[in-house]
């Protein structure tokens, strides 16, 4: 068997060992293509907390379900329906069954159930309750938030879990004119607005917001 001649000068040698090089590389770049990405982390980004505020209620109403426009037999609330709904989950993405979603918020005359009978809806429930099911969703009739004095159109969210306190949050209206001068809603950053900050878009029966809340357990 006639083996190949050595090289007989360096610049051979170099010239042999690129085109070696350049008759790997397509095999070195189709194992390449051919490699699985990395997996990407199943980790969730919680949702921002935010402060309860002074207007959560101490004393549960009597009437506290999922639907606040209606208390007992008397007429719907004033203002424009909404529906507002999601899912919460853990930060691995799985449903929080179990866990209660209160909600709570002002009246379409910017009145909470706190700041006195006399000037707030006698007919707005004003907060409500959702316990969520195997799919960790909840769902809530109630109104467009309004804004009060100083503050954006906002409703406040709270998360139990038995007897633990898992988040408090504010659910604000996406393209709201009076979020930039709501000084809790210019405190967050650009993906926290993103986060809590939610379109309410027109559905056949008033309007619709999709709210997800992720939670660390």
């Amino acid at each position: 068997m006639h083996l190949p001649d050595p090289p007989r000068t360096r610049r051979e040698a170099l010239r042999l060992l690129g085109t070696a090089a350049v008759l790997a590389a397509p095999a070195v770049r189709h194992a390449a293509e051919a490699a699985p990405a990395p997996a990407a982390s199943a980790v969730a980004a919680a949702t921002p907390a935010q402060t309860e505020g002074p207007f959560y209620p101490r004393e549960r109403p009597a009437e506290r379900d999922a639907d606040l426009l209606r208390v007992g037999p008397r007429a719907p609330a004033r203002g424009t329906p909404a529906w507002v709904e999601g899912t919460v989950t853990d930060l691995d993405g799985r449903p929080l069954r179990g866990a209660t979603v209160e909600i709570w918020q002002c009246d379409a005359d910017g009145h909470y159930l706190q700041a006195g009978a006399r000037s707030a809806d006698a007919d707005f429930q004003g907060y409500g309750e959702a316990v969520l099911g195997a799919d960790g969703r909840y769902r809530f009739r109630t109104l467009r938030p309004v804004p009060y004095p100083g503050r954006a159109p906002h409703i406040h969210f709270k998360l139990r879990l038995g007897g633990r306190e898992l988040l408090t949050t504010q659910l604000y209206v996406e393209g709201d004119p009076r979020n930039m001068g709501d000084v809790l809603w210019r405190r967050l950053g650009a993906a926290q607005r993103a986060a809590l900050t939610r379109p309410f878009l027109p559905a056949s029966d008033g309007l619709r917001a999709d709210f997800p809340i992720v939670v660390a357990t």
